[in-house]
């Protein structure tokens, strides 16, 4: 009986990471797409791939918020499973590990000599499938005391945001000219100095602690609405600035002191609990 009730599959966890499957998936048919689109004349039309392109950005970008709220649902509902990270990890890969490779590798690295642009990007999709196996074998370890959940490395999905991101950047900044000048080193050293991240040990926040009863200080509230907003005005800035910061921010954090640290991941485990009225 123990055996069957395992085999039992939480519902509305499982069905977000399928959404995170899906966007994935499309996203990677939309890189196709592109290219076939472009290679009709004979001879490579960025114009006609740029659109294709973009629908993968923003598949990816939806991938991100599927894979943020499966999370939290299974913690709010009590239903984090074993099953349910093993299906998350199979999901990620595809979403925020092929799919970004192949929109980089056609739409900005492509013009790289000797391949390398194709060798970048696979070596990225190596580093992250090793991230999540590192990953699920960490978690079925016993928990030592004082982890606070923080993940090892540079999470995959926020490696992939920043790569969709800044590479939708450049595809609207040289959308006349599929060299994409320089930018294209930039991109090709990004992906390669992520690929690293994933597997290195620098500790970056998890932020599963954030949930619809955490509390923050009015400067974090007020910072996290600009951030908000700044995303949705400078549509092609902002979510490289968002996905960029959280990147130097695992890099820097060791140097910020405990209590602005709390503040930034709004940790409020410390604070007592305030029942009172205003």
């Amino acid at each position: 009986m123990k055996d069957e009730d395992d085999l039992k599959i939480p519902l509305l966890p499982n069905l977000m990471t399928a959404g995170n499957l899906c966007c994935g998936f499309l996203a990677v048919l939309s890189v196709f797409y592109g290219v076939m689109e472009a290679s009709k004349s004979g001879t490579y039309d960025f114009l006609e791939a740029k659109k294709y392109y973009e629908t993968a950005i923003l598949l990816i970008f939806g991938s991100c918020i599927f894979d943020l709220l499966d999370g939290r649902m299974a913690r709010i509902t009590g239903q984090d499973s074993p099953f349910g990270r093993e299906f998350d990890s199979l999901a990620d890969i595809v979403s925020f590990g092929m799919a970004p490779a192949m929109l980089v590798a056609k739409a900005v690295l492509f013009p790289l000599p000797n391949n390398v642009g194709w060798g970048i990007a696979l070596v990225y999709l190596l580093c992250g499938a090793m991230r999540l196996a590192r990953f699920n074998c960490l978690a079925q370890l016993p928990k030592k005391p004082g982890d606070n959940g923080d993940f090892t490395g540079i999470p995959i999905p926020m490696a992939a945001g920043f790569i969709a991101s800044l590479t939708m950047l450049i595809i609207n900044v040289y959308e006349n000219d599929k060299l994409i000048g320089p930018w294209k080193y930039i991109l090709a050293a990004a992906m390669f100095g992520l690929s690293f991240l994933m597997m290195s040990k620098v500790r970056y926040p998890s932020f599963k602690k954030v949930d619809f009863k955490t509390r923050g200080s009015l400067w974090t509230v007020m910072g996290a609405a600009l951030a908000l907003v700044l995303v949705v005005r400078f549509r092609y800035q902002g979510p490289v600035v968002l996905f960029g910061a959280y990147l130097v921010y695992g890099l820097v954090r060791p140097l910020i002191s405990k209590r602005l640290q709390k503040d930034i991941e709004w940790d409020d485990d410390d604070e007592p609990e305030n029942t009172s009225q205003p």
